[in-house]
């Protein structure tokens, strides 16, 4: 590189760098960033915020023509005023509902903490809109945009009027009992039929910015979406990892609608059930929220011309959520697994887990007596297991001297050949997958269901804070790519421990070649995968692996290889008619033989 080369690049270089520092935006740039990308995302789901109280207040003030005016109006009155907040509270929630909109304006949880030991708020805030439109004097109002007032707050009832005239209002009723997590609000229309359309059914237009709550907000933006559940018990939800909107069938009614989070949820139910529903969802990055949700439903007016309905702001617990009333199912919120899997967690894992938890333990004792119970269920299929993978170590060596004879050249011979050595020796070359198979689905249905474990939020074992969450080791900046930011402990003991596994299952099998390495692979993947995953879940995968140990060792200690290589030779020396054939190698020898057919017939040619 010559002098010119070198000073052409030094320069490009020297603006590059000025360019990074002189260029970029400034804090309050990059907060009206953060603020416009927050509107577009409430946007792309339908979500406006509240108009600014104080200004349109500020204006009528100044201004007594308009003032005078707008108060002729219908409900003029109440589109100014300053916002006021009433608390209704109970043993076990604290809800702020405002004078705008006569709304929840927050929901707190008394009895639970964020993780950074805070209160625990659902929502709150402007960004959070619950009521419908209507039409009076050919305008279309919304009263989340009108000023209600308090007139009664007592005994856990609080009413919220908007009012047209003395006689002519609609009331808003919150009804709280002295504990619990629901809350009856009954929408009352009174005297207002000849001056707005309010009928047989109204439109609620319901929306929330869910606050974050939990450690990580990765897993938590993961399990949190708009669920919903139709009179024939069936649940649904928006697809949890992107935004999404959704119109309902018309043809079921809906028993209630949530906006569930990984470990709490806000639903909403109707008795009448609701009508047309449309509901959706998104996603801002760059918010410290977790989800903007949104639902529009449709309610029935009862034979008094109300509309009754409730909320719920409670934890996603199952026993919790199965005791609330009116049959309506909100444990379904719980999302335990597709298929088998759902009903292995419903069935069998979670009143096991329910049975332990009545001795008082820890949770990390727990769970090892849970994975305890589960070896000791599925020992009979692990001894079958080892049994296979023993008589196929000790049957390798004649595999290996049919090999050098068949040679590598025809394959479909050399399968051949292997059956008829398995046949003779009376050994099931699958007889050690198979056991490992029946396994799997209780292996797959923990993944899920420790991570819907609301019992584990906050529970601390040994170095482990919070067994719902990851335990850390190191954390350091983003890595590329990986995006990760930390090292979990227990998923790295997990991790060695499989790999030792592994070792030691290659040795009781006698892998060989590729083989020998494959089962190396999984574990670095599953690491991977479950950095970021609950420490409870890592520690069952851990425990299970230990206790494997364990079971091997004392298996080993049951099973003799001269024995099994006796049986081998004795097996060999039956009568072939003696010998049974299982139908899995009978149809595995006809495909065989029709490979080998059909490559005659091919070198024929």
């Amino acid at each position: 590189m010559d002098r010119n080369q070198f000073t052409g690049l030094f320069l490009i270089m020297l603006i590059m760098v000025g360019s990074f520092f002189l260029l970029q935006p400034s804090k309050d740039e990059i907060k009206k960033e953060k603020e416009r990308a927050h509107a577009d995302s409430l946007r792309r789901i339908g979500i406006n915020k509240t108009p600014a109280v104080k200004d349109t207040a500020l204006a009528v003030k100044n201004n007594t023509t308009v003032d005078s005016a707008l108060l002729k109006t219908p409900f003029g009155a109440a589109t100014v005023g300053t916002e006021q907040l009433v608390t209704l509270e109970n043993k076990d929630l604290k809800l702020q509902v405002s004078t705008v909109g006569g709304r929840i304006y927050s929901a707190e949880l008394n009895n639970f903490q964020t993780f950074d030991k805070k209160p625990l708020v659902l929502f709150d805030g402007k960004d959070n809109h619950f009521g419908f439109k209507f039409k009076a004097g050919g305008k279309v109002l919304n009263t989340n945009d009108l000023h209600f007032t308090s007139v009664s707050n007592q005994n856990g009832a609080l009413t919220m009027r908007l009012s047209y005239s003395p006689t002519q209002y609609v009331d808003y009723v919150y009804t709280l009992p002295s504990e619990g997590y629901k809350v009856a609000l009954d929408v009352k229309p009174t005297g207002v039929e000849g001056i707005t359309n309010i009928g047989e059914s109204i439109t609620l237009n319901w929306d929330a910015s869910l606050k974050k709550l939990e450690k990580d907000i990765k897993m938590e933006r993961q399990y949190s979406g708009v669920y919903y559940h139709n009179t024939d018990g069936d649940v649904d939800y928006l697809t949890e990892t992107k935004d999404d909107t959704k119109q309902l069938p018309t043809d079921k009614k809906l028993n209630w609608v949530a906006f569930k989070q990984h470990f709490f949820s806000s639903v909403l139910t109707a008795k009448s059930g609701f009508g047309k529903t449309t509901v959706a969802q998104s996603t801002d990055l760059a918010s410290a929220d977790i989800k903007q949700m949104k639902a529009d439903v449709t309610v029935q007016a009862d034979g008094q011309g109300s509309f009754p309905m409730e909320f719920y702001f409670i934890p996603n617990k199952f026993d919790v959520l199965k005791k609330q009333d009116d049959g309506l199912q909100l444990e379904k919120l719980i999302y335990l697994g597709w298929g088998p899997l759902k009903y292995i967690n419903r069935f069998a894992v979670l009143p096991v887990f329910n049975f332990l938890q009545q001795f008082g333990w820890n949770m990390g004792i727990i769970i090892l007596a849970l994975t305890f119970l589960l070896k000791l269920v599925l020992s009979p299929l692990t001894f079958k297991s080892y049994l296979s993978m023993a008589k196929m170590r000790v049957l390798k060596p004649e595999m290996d001297d049919i090999k050098a004879k068949v040679g590598e050249d025809n394959p479909t011979l050399l399968q051949q050949e292997y059956l008829k050595l398995y046949r003779k020796a009376g050994v099931n070359p699958l007889g050690g997958c198979l056991p490992l198979l029946l396994q799997m689905p209780i292996v797959i249905a923990f993944f899920r269901f420790f991570p819907s474990l609301f019992e584990l939020r906050g529970q601390s074992f040994l170095w482990m804070h919070d067994l719902s969450t990851y335990d850390t080791l190191l954390t350091f900046a983003p890595l590329p790519i990986l995006g990760w930011t930390h090292i979990s402990a227990m998923c790295l003991l997990m991790t060695i421990s499989t790999l030792i596994y592994t070792y030691f299952n290659n040795q009781i099998s006698g892998a060989s070649g590729q083989m020998k390495y494959i089962g190396y692979i999984s574990p670095l993947i599953f690491f991977g995968v479950l950095n970021s995953y609950p420490a409870g879940l890592n520690y069952y995968y851990f425990l299970a692996n230990m206790m494997t140990f364990a079971q091997q060792y004392v298996i080993r200690l049951m099973v003799d290889d001269k024995k099994i290589h006796a049986q081998i030779q004795e097996n060999k020396n039956k009568p072939e008619d003696k010998k049974k054939k299982t139908g899995f190698s009978a149809r595995l020898e006809e495909v065989m033989r029709a490979q080998q057919a059909a490559q005659a017939q091919q070198k024929k040619k």
